[in-house]
């Protein structure tokens, strides 16, 4: 096999309460991924469509990410340097950059995904998500795993630890739906991180944690009550809120209507809410329409069940 197309999902960071320990994998948007093994030594990335990414390899979170893999693998295999391995990738960039939705993560999870599938699977998944991090690194400045990791693994993932890195997939109730509003204002991830407090107060940890440890309850026991009270962020969502139009407005009257809650998705502009089955969480986004229809935003919005098997794919050559 020397080609496959892959499928790569947008997906939610922080979740509310989890932030940089829990996202989820999206059913739709999805990034397509055209990725062919080469006897040419290197990485190429011929074309980039619907997109201004940039062409600079060094700067593009889906280069960083496969040179990390291709290094690692060629220590592995001990690599004989007579021997020629390269890559050409070719990407439609569905979900758009600095939507917050996980565009730079679906770039970088689904290349070194893809890779790992040409070369005969020689990696796990918990280090194909080392890899992709480095392609976080490029595009954020932080090599987080929140979004990699559900795009990867599928589902909702918590990381328990970053040093060493701990992953686990969570249990994902049937009748989840995630609606969201992107709206099409510049969010960057790392001005987004500039903003936040460095310091936090003791009541506003305790409160989050046990936030995290119910919401983890909750999709387990698929307890709906239970996720919607949990879904509650005290400490980041106070200030980047903010920078996002009508915020407070989505969430009351989103939750008016049978919303179990939500908040921003990752670092922003887009905002998600989660609601149990298709029918309520088609009306949130009705909603999301309403809110943002008399502002001067442009804007976009998403209905998706979650995506529990995470990357997908399918061989072309």
């Amino acid at each position: 096999m020397k080609g496959i197309k892959i499928f790569s999902p947008a997906t939610v960071a922080n979740l509310a309460c989890g932030f940089d320990v829990i996202g989820l994998a999206l059913d739709f948007p999805k990034d397509e991924i055209f990725l062919y093994k080469s006897n040419n030594p290197g990485i190429r990335i011929h074309r980039i469509h619907r997109s201004s990414l940039p062409h600079d390899p060094m700067k593009n979170s889906a280069f960083v990410a496969l040179q990390s893999f291709l290094k690692k693998y060629k220590q592995k295999q001990k690599f004989d340097e007579k021997e020629k391995i390269g890559f050409e990738i070719e990407l439609i960039k569905n979900i758009r950059p600095g939507s917050g939705i996980g565009s730079s993560a679906a770039s970088a999870a689904g290349v070194v995904y893809g890779a790992n599938i040409l070369l005969g699977n020689p990696f796990s998944a918990i280090q194909l998500i080392r890899f992709a991090m480095e392609g976080e690194r490029v595009a954020s400045g932080t090599a987080h795993a929140d979004n990699v990791a559900p795009a990867i693994m599928g589902g909702v993932t918590l990381i328990r630890s970053y040093k060493p890195l701990d992953i686990t997939k969570l249990h994902t109730p049937n009748e989840l739906w995630v609606s969201i509003i992107h709206p099409q204002i510049e969010v960057r991830t790392s001005d987004a991180r500039d903003i936040l407090k460095q310091k936090i107060l003791m009541t506003d940890a305790i409160r989050q944690w046990g936030n995290v440890g119910a919401l983890v309850a909750g999709l387990y026991r698929e307890d709906y009550g239970l996720i919607s009270r949990s879904l509650e962020d005290v400490i980041v969502e106070p200030i980047r809120s903010m920078l996002i139009p009508a915020f407070y407005e989505l969430q009351v009257r989103c939750k008016e209507i049978g919303a179990l809650g939500g908040g921003i998705s990752g670092s922003g502009p887009s905002v998600f809410m989660l609601s149990k089955g298709n029918y309520t969480a088609k009306k949130v986004t009705e909603v999301m329409n309403r809110v943002y229809s008399p502002l001067q935003v442009d804007y976009e919005t998403y209905t998706s069940p979650i995506n529990s098997k995470g990357i997908n794919w399918t061989q072309i050559l």
